[in-house]
Order: structure tokens, then C-alpha cells, then sequence
């Protein structure tokens, strides 16, 4: 049995230009770089609260 990881796709729709320094920050860390850029990451409390920080941003696929 496979142990199958939770994961949420998370696209760039804001530019961070403008925001405060610790949201541009989280944007880096969620390993966004472009503008509708998107990553596939676990789906963890840490990550969901990142999502949550920067929600104004960023698009939940």
C-alpha cells in the first residue's frame, strides 16, 4: 500500500510588487516566481497557512 501525499496547486495571480516584505517572502518560499506561475506542493498545515498569509495573491487550483 502506497502511502498517496495530499497535494494543492497553488498559482501566482497578484504581483507581490507593493506587498510587504514577509508576504514577498512567502511567495519565494511556496516556490512561486512568476505572475501565473504554479507549483503542486503537499498539502500541510504549514503550507495551507502560507496559502492562508498570502491568500490576496495567489489562486487555489
Amino acid at each position: 500500500m502506497a502511502t498517496e501525499q495530499k497535494t494543492v496547486k497553488v498559482q501566482l495571480v497578484r504581483s507581490p510588487i507593493g506587498t510587504k516584505q514577509s508576504h514577498r517572502d512567502t511567495v519565494r518560499g511556496l516556490g512561486l516566481r512568476k505572475l501565473n506561475s504554479v507549483r503542486e506542493l503537499q498539502d500541510t498545515p504549514s503550507v495551507r497557512g502560507m496559502i492562508n498569509k498570502i491568500d490576496y495573491l495567489v489562486k487555489v487550483l
